[in-house]
């Protein structure tokens, strides 16, 4: 995978607003979850390509170094040459100071290509310098993320574990509540306060039953009255005055 869609993934990843993603999703346990594998994997990669651009960006200075290094041993060398042919022809001696000369120019176009080498290496050096601090800046960006994502999925937890607590509380005292009707308490004494009215009402049916009985005497002893009475004027005499 090139550099430049691991930059533009990790670009997309660091500007996700992770609020924002937890609040429209239908499952935020479950989409933080698939964030958190999402920037798992993509700092694998990050990582990955970091390691390779570093390398190859080691490998270019190297080449850079050596160069430059190249470029002045030729240096040294032509100035060498040069001061050579320079004594040679005070001496007089000028077929070997122009053999002198033509040394110096052979390092001084070796110096040349060396220092073009070195100089064309340059911008590549520059642009894998920058390509590199960008993957560590958003190494860096992804990690962060990731450190507030799993702080977010402990608070999500934490916050659903909570809620569960209060719920088994809610209806621990729901079952409980002497107001609620529909409690278990209150159905109970529901149950007690219908036993209690059976219990009123047999005591009425009871109580009508005695007072028919009581009645029933009164009114026995009011026929029995009323015989005794039939039966003294039958005898001929007179019915017993009231009071006697």
């Amino acid at each position: 995978m090139s550099k430049q869609s691991i930059l533009g993934r990790i670009s997309t990843l660091i500007r996700a607003n992770i609020n924002s993603l937890l609040d429209s999703a239908e499952d935020p346990e479950k989409m933080i979850d698939q964030l958190i594998r999402d920037y798992t994997n993509n700092i694998a990669d990050a990582e990955s390509a970091i390691a390779e651009t570093i390398g190859n960006l080691r490998l270019i200075e190297q080449d850079y170094q050596e160069d430059v290094r190249t470029a002045g041993e030729w240096g040294r060398k032509a100035l060498a040459a040069s001061s050579k042919a320079d004594e040679m022809r005070a001496a007089g001696n000028t077929v070997d100071a122009d053999k002198f000369d033509n040394l110096a120019k052979v390092a001084l176009q070796r110096q040349i290509t060396a220092e073009q080498e070195a100089r064309a290496a340059e911008p590549t050096i520059s642009a894998q310098q920058e390509v590199t601090e960008k993957l560590k800046s958003g190494l860096n960006g992804m990690k962060d993320k990731l450190q507030q994502l799993q702080a977010k999925r402990a608070e999500l937890v934490a916050r659903a574990k909570t809620a569960e607590a209060q719920n088994k509380v809610a209806d621990a005292v729901k079952s409980i509540d002497v107001l609620d009707p529909t409690s278990d308490l209150g159905r109970f004494e529901e149950k007690i306060r219908r036993q209690e009215a059976l219990a009123r009402g047999k005591q009425e049916i009871a109580a009508s039953s005695l007072d028919a009985q009581f009645n029933e005497l009164e009114n026995f002893e009011a026929v029995t009255e009323v015989e005794a009475r039939l039966a003294a004027l039958k005898a001929g005499g007179s019915a017993p005055a009231i009071g006697r």
